[in-house]
């Protein structure tokens, strides 16, 4: 079984959580961009457009690159696999929770439809 970094994946879905983030991270998903260039389509100021990317870093989800005074965020896999994987998971019990549900649920069919039958 694979262990989890219980901070990390806090610090993923807690990223994740804010609609603002993750649209940041759809248009990082196309390409690299500046700090300015990522906060024009959102209303709000660039500062608070920096709180929402310092959350992102911190949660290992974009890394920042330094060009002179231009700071340019490309977009991080690496916790968003282990989220991936952590939910895949739970995906697969619920999956055969609900596989077994299925199975039992065709056997009182089945039983019901015979009892019919028989009257």
């Amino acid at each position: 079984m694979v262990e989890y970094s219980s901070k990390l994946l806090d610090r993923t879905f807690g990223a994740l959580a804010d609609p603002t983030r993750r649209r940041i991270l759809a248009q990082l998903a196309k390409s690299d961009e500046c700090v300015t260039d990522l906060a024009r389509p959102h209303a709000m100021s660039l500062a608070a457009v920096s709180k929402h990317l310092i959350v992102l870093e911190k949660a290992g989800l974009v890394k920042r690159h330094r060009k002179g005074r231009v700071h340019s965020l490309a977009l991080e896999a690496k916790p968003m696999k282990e989220a991936q994987a952590w939910i895949d998971r739970y995906r697969k019990f619920w999956e055969g929770n609900l596989d077994q549900f299925e199975k039992y649920l065709h056997k009182l069919q089945t039983k019901e439809t015979k009892q019919d039958d028989d009257k």
